[in-house]
């Protein structure tokens, strides 16, 4: 397996079945015991690594947003997380999880946009996006009613 397609993979997680986007997710939560500076650096880290490992992996076929590809996922769920209080605990990261995977699933815009976009930015961006935005609403929701998270 070659660098790029292990990170890609995340280390053959993408390769687990069913729901590879899921378990790419699920890579992502133990993060959440490094402090939100920490997660948003590890995001912003991955997301840097993945897109160039998906660039290779993509050569030639940048049409293509292949199941198996999650590192995506693990960058778009760590955005999440950074929003996250520092307390927040693993009530927090599911409900984080869940944010993140319904609006990674249902696309709402700006998400179906950047699906649209072709090769790397478009597999990349549009976990990212679904991320934020599970960060925003955290955030609000932190801001409306903490310490619940």
């Amino acid at each position: 397996m070659t660098p790029s397609m292990l990170v890609a993979t995340v280390g053959g997680v993408g390769r687990l079945r069913p729901a590879p986007g899921t378990w790419g997710s699920l890579v992502a939560l133990p993060a959440l015991l490094l402090g939100r500076e920490a997660v948003l650096v590890l995001a912003v880290l991955v997301g840097a690594i993945g897109w160039v490992a998906v660039s290779a992996v993509l050569r030639g076929r940048p049409a293509e947003d292949p199941g198996w590809i999650v590192v995506d996922e693990v960058a778009g769920m760590l955005v999440a997380l950074a929003a996250l209080p520092p307390d927040a605990g693993w009530i927090g990261a599911a409900v984080a999880f869940a944010l993140f995977r319904a609006f990674d699933i249902i696309k709402p815009w700006p998400v179906s946009w950047a699906d649209g976009l072709h090769g790397a930015t478009g597999v990349m961006l549009d976990d990212i996006l679904a991320g934020a935005i599970a960060a925003a609403l955290l955030l609000l929701f932190g801001f409306v009613l903490p310490g619940v998270l």
